[in-house]
């Protein structure tokens, strides 16, 4: 298979996966709303997955490396598709048991995420592909899965109950696997020494190099209080105000996909416009327009139109802020600490998911829905006014590292 096929089967196997995911991330704190009525329980069992999530993203890449990214891929998904396996074939187990497994699910995913995420670039650069043209076209695809899996979530919660659909995020897991263990060959990794590094001592040289770029350290509080706010939103304030207004989940569904419908018409505004666009102002104005504006939207409205069309405004403005910090990634990082910073840089960027949960379901169960919006959209506002208070520096496609350290 010529490289190119590989790099396609590779981005393929990914967004697979991906499309699984969203859908449990409809179902299960739909699962956990209907059958408790408690938001703070909804809030629970997202916070049980994404912490596990980020920490394995950083803490367990040195382990990656050293068993090799493609192996690690492969088991990372067989176990994922294993552990949502007995989700959808157990649903006796009760609550706690729940929280269990789907905290064991986003320690896996955690891993095999960002193991695919730094396969991209070797086989990119084998394919002949440009990076910016796969993180762009990359965004753009992730765009689209999210809008049918969140679309399909809503759907087969009406029509066929949630077992389905978690049986769903299990095949797809299992696909993935089996595409890259059976069609992906990724080229050869360089030579390791002879004696290889030890686990800490691998660990602190990618967050050594981390701390040191404040440009992007700025870029990655941003990202993660706009997590903070989707994760609060997709576990807890739009199940809660579908149900409040709408006494039904296929809504649900609606609103998440009008977000990624507007994300995906975004990124191909980008992907032509973006490298004419000056990156800070460009990065500054999308946080802006992604975050707030949606959760005001669910404060002051009953009205589904509405919210939908702030929703997919909103998608528009973060099609502008995931692809600047992508490429931010990749032209800032050399390539022998691209597993272990990217894995680090996506557990800051994701940090915003476990506490968004949890402030979720707490303050809509001790305020009240409007007011719980109406605070974390304010505290949205001032954390993505960062870079303009704090003038921080845009990354540059000419910004040229130390001597010690080489681009991609």
């Amino acid at each position: 298979m010529t490289p190119r096929r590989q790099l396609i089967v590779l981005v393929s196997a990914d967004l697979i996966s991906n499309v699984g995911t969203r859908i449990s991330m409809v179902t299960i704190p739909w699962l956990v709303l209907v059958t408790t009525g408690s938001p703070t329980r909804m809030g629970l069992v997202a916070f049980a997955e994404t912490l596990p999530y980020l920490l394995s993203s950083a803490l367990g890449t040195p382990w990656a490396d050293r068993i090799g990214l493609r192996r690690a891929s492969i088991l990372c998904d067989v176990g994922s598709a294993g552990v949502m396996l007995i989700v959808a074939l157990t649903p006796w187990l009760g609550f706690a048991p729940l929280v269990a497994l789907v905290a064991v699910a986003g320690g896996l995913r955690g891993i095999g995420d960002r193991v695919k995420h730094v396969m991209f670039r070797p086989a990119a650069e084998a394919a002949g592909v440009p990076l910016i043209r796969l993180t762009s076209a990359y965004d753009g695809l992730s765009r689209v899965v999210t809008l049918f899996g969140a679309a399909v979530g809503g759907l087969l919660i009406a029509g066929f109950g949630v077992t389905g659909a978690i049986l769903l995020d299990a095949a797809s897991f299992g696909i993935c696997a089996l595409l890259i263990g059976v069609l992906v060959r990724p080229p050869d990794a360089p030579a390791r020494p002879a004696q290889p590094e030890s686990y800490l001592r691998a660990l602190r040289a990618g967050f050594s190099h981390l701390s040191r770029d404040r440009p992007l350290l700025g870029m990655l509080a941003v990202v993660s209080a706009l997590n903070m706010v989707a994760n609060a939103s997709v576990a807890v304030y739009i199940p809660v105000w579908v149900a409040r207004e709408l006494h039904g989940p296929t809504g649900l569904g609606l609103v998440l996909a009008a977000f990624s419908a507007g994300a995906l018409l975004g990124n191909v505004l980008f992907t032509a416009l973006g490298p004419r666009l000056p990156r800070r102002l460009t990065f500054l104005v999308g946080a802006l327009v992604a975050g707030t504006p949606r959760l005001v939207a669910l404060a002051v409205s009953d009205e589904l139109p509405v919210v939908l069309v702030v929703t997919f405004l909103s998608g528009i403005g973060i099609a502008a802020v995931n692809p600047l910090l992508g490429v931010a990634l990749y032209e800032r990082v050399p390539p022998e600490l691209q597993t272990r910073v990217i894995g680090i840089a996506g557990s800051l960027a994701f940090l915003g998911l476990p506490v968004g949960a949890l402030l979720g379901g707490w303050s809509v169960d001790a305020f009240g829905l409007t007011p719980a919006l109406l605070v974390m959209a304010a505290a949205c506002l001032l954390v993505s006014a960062y870079p303009l208070v704090a003038r921080m520096s845009g990354p540059s496609a000419r910004t040229q590292p130390s001597p010690a350290v080489r681009t991609p």
